[in-house]
């Protein structure tokens, strides 16, 4: 069973910036897409919204997103950092090596991060 009260190491919104801009790191939007039209989302994230998670994520499923790699680090976001919680434990269950969650969508662009619409 997941303990969802444990944290997830977490990278300031700041250090995610700019290992994202360095393509050292893969990030990932865990919100509903209304979340995303409304706006927007983390320049260059992936959006696979929690629910699917799980499928398109598991290096051993056929649904599996073929830009993600259980070596490269990622980072997972929502609209606070409730959800991507809970997607950063997802991930390190399906033996991604490095997760963190960054927090929410405000946190990435207070830092300088750009947003796609």
């Amino acid at each position: 069973m997941l303990n969802f009260f444990k944290s997830a190491p977490r990278l300031t919104a700041a250090e995610a910036v700019s290992r994202a801009g360095a393509g050292k790191l893969t990030l990932i939007d865990v919100r509903e897409p209304g979340e995303l039209a409304a706006t927007g989302r983390a320049q260059g994230a992936l959006h696979v919204p929690l629910m699917v998670l799980r499928m398109k994520c598991d290096p051993a499923s056929p649904e599996c997103l073929p830009e993600l790699s259980t070596d490269k680090p990622v980072a997972v976001y929502c609209a606070s950092g409730g959800r991507s919680q809970m997607a950063a434990q997802v991930l390190t269950s399906l033996g991604y090596r490095e997760v963190h969650n960054i927090g929410g969508l405000f946190d990435w662009q207070a830092a300088g991060g750009a947003i796609s619409r």
